[in-house]
């Protein structure tokens, strides 16, 4: 038996046919990964640059026929390709042959040009699309329009299989175990940039790859790297990205060195109560915006609700990503989802985020997993404070 597709063709054929699409080139990292189910060239993990150009792969879809679809890869790229197929892993017919983003554009046009006519409409993502690579599209394919492919790659990247799920799970509790771990091993006199140094252990310990860690110590709102030091008392908010297997684990937690007192007791349990109100309607099924509106009735009924601010977003192989529930505030993405239901599978960012003008940075960051039924909250221990030694 072939190796099996690693995404649905259907959900995407359906996804492109709504959105004016006879045939994809996708170019993004985080897209090539995902419809070759995880394969990305090692040689390129941290950077793209190489000589006078870039890494560029392509895969190439036609609607409706996966078979003419194919993949553009690099010169170097013929042992992991091999690895991978030798692996039982599906690829598609590979085209090696590319050193240049103008060499691979070069060599995915000869493939459309095979298997497509005259003004087939083109789906690209114009923000991973090189601006020599586009050119030499559009020069050789002028009968034929570009449409922008983000919306449908997104869309059939928002509804995770099982297998996606449990990767996502395990990056969850990793990167909250990571923080456990720094928490353990703080003490008054470290600086951030100490304090993230650990966390990046931690995670790499742990497997995963370390993204980036947002840091405040005590009253201080700048959550950049610096040479700050954790003083007696201080508290501390870790908010960390950690890639396990390809799928981001983003969460935030905090500590204090010591005990906490009362009023932050009181103010960590107030933005507690905002993503618990927003998580207790999320199913399948639920309008996407009925979370900010269970979100924004709590945050009425809190006597910090006005110096708090929520966030909801989806999340998987990038950190943002569908459902897309609001425009407002910092994320300035169009609210696309905001008025669809939640679908199982979908996995979702809240955030609550507490900017005291005395006590400092409060944040709780959770990932949730709609079911049909409700949801599962992934990584979802250590949400109070967690104690620095003495």
């Amino acid at each position: 038996m072939p190796p099996r597709i690693p995404f649905s063709t259907t959900r995407l054929d359906g996804l492109l046919d709504a959105s004016g699409i006879d045939v994809l080139i996708v170019t993004s990292r985080h897209n090539i990964q995902y419809l070759l189910g995880g394969y990305y060239h090692f040689q390129f993990d941290y950077m793209e640059a190489i000589g006078v150009s870039r890494f560029l792969p392509v895969f190439v879809y036609v609607k409706g026929a996966p078979d003419k679809s194919a993949y553009i890869a690099n010169r170097n790229e013929r042992d992991s390709v091999q690895n991978r197929t030798d692996a039982g892993y599906w690829m598609p017919p590979v085209v090696f042959g590319s050193s240049t983003s103008v060499e691979a554009a070069t060599l995915a046009l000869k493939h459309v040009k095979a298997i497509a006519t005259s003004g087939f409409r083109i789906g690209i993502e114009m923000s991973f699309l090189p601006a020599d690579a586009a050119d030499v599209l559009r020069k050789e394919l002028p009968n034929c329009h570009f449409v922008e492919a983000m919306r449908p790659l997104e869309k059939l990247r928002s509804i995770k299989t099982a297998a996606e799920l449990e990767i996502l799970r395990e990056a969850s509790e990793r990167v909250v175990a990571s923080m456990l771990d720094v928490v353990s091993r703080a003490q008054p006199g470290h600086s951030k940039r100490e304090i993230i140094a650990h966390l990046r252990q931690a995670e790499l310990s742990r497997d995963m790859i370390f993204e980036y860690a947002l840091v405040t110590i005590g009253t201080s709102l700048n959550r950049a790297p610096s040479d700050q030091r954790l003083e007696p008392g201080d508290i501390i908010s870790l908010d960390s990205g950690g890639n396990y297997r390809g799928y981001i684990g983003d969460l935030c937690r905090m500590a204090v060195h010591g005990s906490p007192d009362a009023e932050l007791v009181d103010l960590l349990a107030d933005v507690d109560m905002i993503q618990q109100a927003a998580r207790a309607p999320i199913r399948a099924g639920l309008v996407g915006g009925e979370i900010y509106t269970a979100a924004n009735d709590a945050l009425a009924r809190s006597a910090h609700g006005k110096q708090m601010h929520f966030v909801a977003h989806g999340m998987g192989i990038v950190s943002h990503e569908a459902p897309r529930l609001t425009s407002s505030g910092p994320i300035p993405y169009p609210a696309d989802d905001a008025d669809a239901p939640l679908e199982a599978g979908m996995v979702i960012s809240i955030e609550t985020t507490l900017a005291h003008p005395r006590r400092g940075f409060i944040k709780l960051e959770d990932t949730i997993a709609v079911a049909a039924d409700g949801y599962q909250a992934f990584g979802d221990g250590a949400r109070g404070w967690n104690r620095i030694p003495e």
